[in-house]
């Protein structure tokens, strides 16, 4: 249940049992729990999930999405393999760390792509805000399992996001209809205000050019505008989809929304297996 012991399988084969209790993204690659495994060949395997392998980067494009989110694209030599909807780690010059979700589409974009939120004081934020063309970084990842599933062409997905956590379900998202995927994609973002909103003229063409895709972006305080509700998330949530029953769900953002929202797409029907979250924890104060 702890999956301390968890390693990644390099050569060979490992028996169902373990793997049985991990996600399918885990599955995927490759990672099993040696507690639960009886080999009945020989194998390799080798530790996992500590993100330690590093890759110098720099900064390609700056594009401000908002007055508040940065949109930065990374190039190097030799970057990283990802899971759309997987994070890194950015470790500045001082060698302070910040996670940031991957919002890229793995087998298209040439560049990794990070939006970043500038919150008053933050180490990172201030970084980013000063970054440009050619200003160094160095990344470490990549890392998680809130992931697009491949091979579930028909299956409904359900994306379900706050601020920046819009930035894994985006590369969800493109991932799942770069890869062909059929069944219904629904894309809720919320904030508290419209100004938190963004890539709101993207996402509407998105859901413009594919009918498989709707997009419902929502507030909390303001002014009602065409195409924006002016309600809670997981109340337009539970209006439109009163019935999760076999969705995947995806859900990013702020601690006591991800914690909120699984709760209830449970008990709307979705099953934990097909439930995956990324809770977007604020760095601690020095």
């Amino acid at each position: 249940m702890c999956q301390s012991c968890a390693l990644r399988l390099v050569d060979g084969s490992v028996p169902p049992a373990a793997q049985r209790t991990l996600k399918e993204p885990q599955r995927r690659r490759g990672i099993f729990l040696p507690c639960c495994c009886v080999p009945t060949e020989d194998i390799t395997s080798e530790r996992c999930g500590d993100g330690q392998a590093r890759f110098e980067v720099s900064v390609s494009e700056v594009d401000w999405l908002s007055d508040t989110v940065v949109r930065l694209r990374m190039t190097g030599e030799g970057l990283p393999e990802y899971e759309a909807g997987q994070f890194m780690n950015l470790v500045l010059p001082d060698g302070v760390v910040r996670s940031f979700s991957l919002a890229g589409v793995p087998d298209q974009d040439s560049h990794l792509e990070f939006h970043i939120a500038i919150l008053p004081g933050g180490r990172a934020s201030s970084w980013a805000a000063q970054a440009t063309p050619g200003t160094p970084a160095s990344l470490a990842g990549p890392l998680g399992d809130c992931t697009y599933v491949a091979g579930e062409p028909d299956r409904p997905l359900t994306l379900v996001g706050t601020g920046t956590g819009l930035a894994p379900l985006y590369g969800i998202l493109r991932t799942a209809l770069s890869d062909g995927h059929r069944g219904p994609i629904r894309l809720f973002h919320g904030s508290v205000r419209r100004e938190g909103l963004y890539l709101v003229d993207e996402l509407r063409a998105l859901a413009a050019e594919h009918d498989s895709v709707s997009y419902h972006p929502s507030i909390l305080t303001g002014s009602a505008e065409e195409g924006i509700s002016l309600a809670p998330l997981d109340q337009l949530l539970a209006e439109t989809l009163p019935d999760l029953k076999g969705h995947r769900v995806y859900i990013c953002g702020a601690p006591e929304l991800v914690t909120m929202m699984q709760r209830k797409v449970f008990m709307a029907g979705a099953s934990l297996q097909d439930i995956h979250a990324d809770a977007f924890l604020p760095a601690a104060s020095p």
